[in-house]
């Protein structure tokens, strides 16, 4: 089972870019999509649906603005809109898929880049999701979080740690907590089948910093410990392009397939 998380970083705008075309091409069975900045009246939602894909759509109350939604093949046994805090489901940061023997969560956490008021807002979240996430796994032992962390966790996930190390998305407490999610009990899946340096999911608009690829790995695919014996791969997908972000791959054995 081939499994994608991208942020589009605006769903419009990437189809623009032929996000659609390459969608076809590599034809997963799970697509999910952070920053789509669109609610799903916005979007021609018809193109997903003759591509195969059952749509799962959470939108922001503010317009143009983050959002997630998850594209599956197979249609969900169940599907949880959000997660049942109302501060954080206003911003569209949460949508969860389950099926017979595993569950697929897409988040978009916050960023805190903009200044102080965002970046407290960050930490409260990083609070609140990692008992969310804990006691979720409790209920799903068989459970995926991928998307756009907005962290990188170790030096070699950026390309420039020493003058990053004041930086949001590399500050040590963020560090700190990266480690102690997985430490709670899940696999950093590119990790597991991956220790090159060099490898990113976000390079900045500015200063050519794709071309020169002077990233940040900020995408992930966690999986619980529970689904390590199912893992075949996990991959970035750095030549693809259309947003700030490229897309991440992990592939697991489905008991479905």
């Amino acid at each position: 089972m081939n499994i994608i998380s991208y942020n589009v970083n605006g769903i419009r705008a990437a189809l623009k870019k032929g996000f659609d075309e390459w969608l076809t091409q590599e034809n997963p069975d799970i697509v999910c999509l952070q920053e789509v900045k669109a609610q799903e009246e916005q979007v021609d939602i018809s193109i997903f649906k003759a591509l195969g894909y059952h749509v799962y759509w959470h939108a922001a109350q503010k317009k143009g603005y983050s959002g997630v939604a998850i594209f599956s093949k197979q249609a969900a046994e169940n599907v949880a809109i959000g997660c049942g805090n109302d501060l954080y489901d206003s911003e569209g940061r949460v949508i969860r898929i389950d099926f017979e023997d595993f569950s697929v969560l897409n988040t978009y956490m916050p960023s805190g880049s903009s200044g102080d008021i965002r970046q407290d807002f960050k930490m409260q979240w990083l609070d609140f999701f990692i008992n969310y996430a804990g006691k979720l796994k409790e209920e799903i032992p068989n459970l995926i979080i991928c998307g756009d962390y907005n962290i990188c966790h170790k030096p070699i996930d950026i390309h420039d740690p020493v003058s990053n190390k004041n930086s949001s998305g590399f500050l040590p407490e963020e560090r700190e907590w990266m480690s102690q999610f997985v430490a709670s009990g899940f696999i950093d899946s590119f990790r597991h089948f991956h220790e090159e340096r060099d490898r990113y999911s976000w390079w900045s608009y500015r200063a050519r910093s794709r071309e020169r690829n002077k990233g940040w790995r900020i995408d992930y695919h966690m999986v619980t410990n529970a689904l390590k014996e199912r893992l075949i791969d996990a991959d970035i997908l750095d030549s693809i392009v259309h947003s700030d972000h490229c897309p991440i791959q992990v592939k697991i054995q489905s008991k479905l397939d």
